[in-house]
């Protein structure tokens, strides 16, 4: 029996359904007792002084800062910069140390590990691991000293990863920050946030962070990484009413934690790798539908190759983005579907992995948000006892397994996303049955063909009028019907237009 569907209670609605859906997927919504006696049981973070073998270098006088969604509480990482006298710039990356209180085998770690991630749901968030650590304990929170692995890096003037190291660390969250008001702060659309004002030297600092992952974006790309630009939304509440769906921009303030932490996780697979460790990794090896990619560039003017070329597809984006940025945003959500979605790899020392299409690294491992992510966990335990000199605790078979586990449990924890999203979308819909909609196909496949709308931030399904129609083709569409409970969002093609 499906609710009814009542706009003053949204977020309840919404709750029940994300509530379904984990269940469906085989992941799990609530912490068992045993996980809460455990997280109880903790009374404080992690000391320096735990017997965890390799030595922690005091770093609480560095200005350290965060920059997350403005709603973040399971903070993982932290940034400081350091211009050197040769022109390079060292950049510091402190990643929260879980594994200092999230000891393996325990009732917390297999909760973790079942689910493997975070959720984030439209209505509520389901974490990996009790709020008492992910957003206090083990959370890298302002002015609470933390133990942290420390990624530490010279870039170059080029963009080109110069040196790098890592150890362990004692840090100290000088400045909370929020991507949109520092991306206004450097791009000098509004006055210098108060976090950045009361700690000195951080605003330069910050500049410095700003320039430096310019470099290394730039390199990147001229090195075939995808510039891809797509669009996604959150559900705005007015109380416990969605009045809207606001689009995340990206802007450059992402930009800096989005290049430090692809480096920092190049730098921690190669770590491992030198330390004779196995590794996890993640990648797109090949693209799913790279046909469609080259039928897609031929609409544009554009010619790639027959054979995947991610240089050649960084230029053809690179062309759009210039002649048609408005348009830009919808050719690169094509590409994202057409590409296919990433997996999870164990890597033996001894192996090179596979280079990630998408970013153009060979050596891509998951590291830096061990609060939310299982997989960066483990490699937090591979590295410590890298660090202190122990045998590692995985083998190259038992990741072999969790790989697979990851990217099923990964894939399944997206999938709740997506259908409670949608399920947020047809609550906005619901009134407006019947109307015409601008919209592109961003997916076509024998189970289905799926569209997004162009004024709202929707996708659904084309049901009927869907034969010869291809990712990436604009079309009109005239909403036929919603399910709440199911997410389900159903379209008619009105004209080829």
């Amino acid at each position: 029996m499906r609710p009814v569907v009542d706009e003053t209670h949204d977020r309840a609605l919404l709750e029940q359904i994300a509530h379904r859906a984990m269940l469906e997927r085989g992941l799990l919504p609530e912490f068992s007792p045993a996980v809460e006696s455990e997280t109880e049981a903790i009374p404080a973070p992690a000391s320096p002084d735990g017997p965890d073998g390799a030595p922690v270098e005091d770093l609480r006088a560095l200005p350290w800062c965060s920059i997350d969604n403005d709603d973040s509480l399971d903070l993982d990482q932290l940034t400081v910069a350091e211009e050197c006298p040769d022109g390079c710039v060292r950049i510091r990356v402190a990643i929260a140390d879980v594994d200092a209180l999230v000891s393996r085998g325990s009732a917390i770690d297999e909760h973790a590990g079942h689910n493997t991630t975070s959720v984030y749901t439209a209505a509520k968030i389901f974490p990996m691991l009790p709020e008492r650590l992910s957003t206090g304990l083990t959370s890298l929170n302002l002015g609470e000293e933390r133990l942290a692995v420390v990624v530490e890096m010279e870039v170059a003037s080029d963009g080109s990863l110069r040196r790098s190291d890592v150890y362990r660390g004692r840090v100290l969250n000088k400045a909370k920050l929020a991507y949109d008001r520092v991306a206004a702060w450097l791009d000098g659309d509004e006055a210098e946030p108060d976090g950045i004002r009361t700690v000195p030297g951080l605003a330069d600092n910050l500049r410095t962070q700003d320039r430096a992952a310019q470099r290394m974006k730039i390199l990147r790309h001229a090195q075939g990484a995808l510039d891809l630009q797509t669009i996604e939304a959150r559900p705005v509440f007015e109380g416990d009413s969605i009045r809207e769906l606001k689009e995340n921009d990206q802007n450059r303030a992402k930009d800096i934690i989005e290049d430090f932490m692809i480096a920092a996780n190049g730098v921690t697979a190669r770590f491992l790798s030198d330390h004779g460790f196995p590794s996890i990794r993640r990648m797109v090896r090949t693209p799913r539908r790279w046909e469609r990619i080259v039928e897609l560039a031929a609409e544009h003017g554009f010619a790639l190759p027959g054979e995947p070329d991610s240089e050649a597809l960084e230029e053809f984006l690179a062309s759009v983005s210039h002649k048609d940025p408005v348009r830009f945003p919808d050719i690169s959500l094509s590409v994202v579907k057409l590409l296919g979605p990433g997996e999870y790899t164990a890597t033996r020392p001894d192996e090179t992995g596979p280079r990630h299409f998408g970013l153009a690294v060979k050596d891509y491992g998951h590291s830096t948000a061990p609060n939310r992510r299982y997989a960066d966990l483990v490699t937090q335990r591979l590295l410590k006892a890298a660090l202190a000199g122990s045998p590692p605790p995985y083998d190259a078979e038992s990741l072999e397994g969790l790989a697979s586990h990851l990217t099923k449990q990964e894939d399944a924890a997206n999938k709740v996303e997506r259908q409670v999203g949608k399920s947020a979308a047809t609550l906005l819909l619901a009134p407006r049955i019947g109307e015409r909609f601008r919209a592109i196909v961003t997916g076509a496949a024998p189970k289905g063909t799926w569209v997004r709308l162009l004024e709202i931030p929707v996708e659904g399904r084309l049901s009927e009028g869907f034969a010869g129609v291809d990712v990436g083709q604009r079309l009109e569409v005239q909403l036929t019907s919603v399910d709440v409970w199911r997410g389900f969002i159903d379209f008619r093609r009105a004209s080829g237009r």
